[in-house]
């Protein structure tokens, strides 16, 4: 039966369907969509994916509030927000679509799929030259949980792997920079790019044309390779456009973009060097996410200390 007595979850959600997560979390608490006013004093705990602004500011018992999502910068855009907990969403599911979607962009790259696809379109037989995947380096912005375990699985498949992180981090057999200082030498040393970052003021449009005129371009691939599967604005879509169409990228796949949907007019689309995704890289699942949200508002209940907090300053 649901928990009347600690407290209601408010559910707030735009752009996802919120009935499978209402299902899920009413059968351990009650659930409401909209809060009884401004003051509602029922609210506990919010679950929240894009809430309108304004929704939680005024909600006097409201203890901690939750993520459907990796990430944590659409609550931090409301600037209304009250001093209470954000947890962040670690979940196994979440992070193995991740590293699925991280290994299956990175050897298609590598094996050299877009070619094979034009070559089938025009029935050509040839074989071009394979590079074995040790005379590849990937790089990884973002060493967090989703960037580790993505390092994890491309050094198991045999590629060299770098990572950038904005403070400093360190893990076996990964070649590790930090900071403003180390993102030179990071991308100098880089084939395929992989943008794993938290959006937060610092990281907005981040990937530009000068930050992809350093990746290095002479390499078994023919040329560097951009996969974004982090946030949208973290990306110049225009400045990916021309380093595609002056050589500095040979490829990209993008599963995010500075306006979603990306619009139909978008030269993306149709670019013979790009592969697109609709956002779906690490699809947040409720069965998998809902089970681990409730179990940290009974162990906080209990007075166990929340995990997977969010620090507001660095915005991740």
């Amino acid at each position: 039966m649901p928990d009347h007595d600690n407290g209601r979850i408010l559910l707030s959600m735009s752009g996802l369907n919120p009935r499978p997560w209402y299902e899920l979390l009413s059968q351990a608490r009650e659930v409401v969509t909209e809060p009884a006013g401004a003051n509602d004093p029922s609210i506990a705990y919010a679950v929240v994916w894009k809430q309108k602004p304004n929704l939680l500011s005024k909600l006097p018992n409201l203890r901690a509030i939750f993520s459907v999502g990796a990430g944590v910068d659409h609550i931090l855009t409301d600037p209304t927000l009250p001093d209470v907990p954000i947890v962040r969403i670690v979940a196994d599911n979440l992070t193995q679509h991740m590293t699925d979607y991280v290994l299956w962009r990175v050897l298609d790259h590598h094996r050299q799929g877009m070619l094979y696809r034009a070559q089938q379109k025009r029935k050509v037989w040839r074989e071009p030259p394979q590079r074995p995947a040790s005379d590849v380096s990937v790089g990884i912005m973002g060493l967090g949980e989703l960037g580790r375990a993505a390092a994890s699985g491309l050094l198991a498949c045999g590629f060299r792997v770098n990572g950038w992180s904005r403070t400093e981090q360190s893990m076996q057999d990964v070649a590790t920079f930090h900071g403003e200082n180390g993102l030179t030498s990071f991308l100098n040393a880089t084939d395929i790019l992989i943008v794993l970052l938290p959006l937060t003021p610092q990281t907005t449009g981040i990937v530009n044309y000068g930050l992809l005129k350093q990746l290095r371009r002479r390499n078994g691939l023919g040329g560097a390779v951009l996969i974004n599967a982090g946030r949208g604005r973290l990306q110049k879509d225009a400045d990916i456009l021309r380093a595609l169409e002056d050589g500095t990228l040979k490829e990209a796949s993008l599963d995010v973009f500075e306006v979603e949907p990306l619009p139909r007019t978008s030269p993306l689309w149709n670019h013979p060097a790009v592969f697109v995704t609709p956002h779906s890289a690490a699809t947040s699942d409720p069965a998998f996410l809902v089970p681990p949200m409730l179990a940290q508002m009974a162990a906080f209940e209990r007075g166990e200390a929340l995990r997977n907090l969010v620090d507001r300053k660095s915005g991740y």
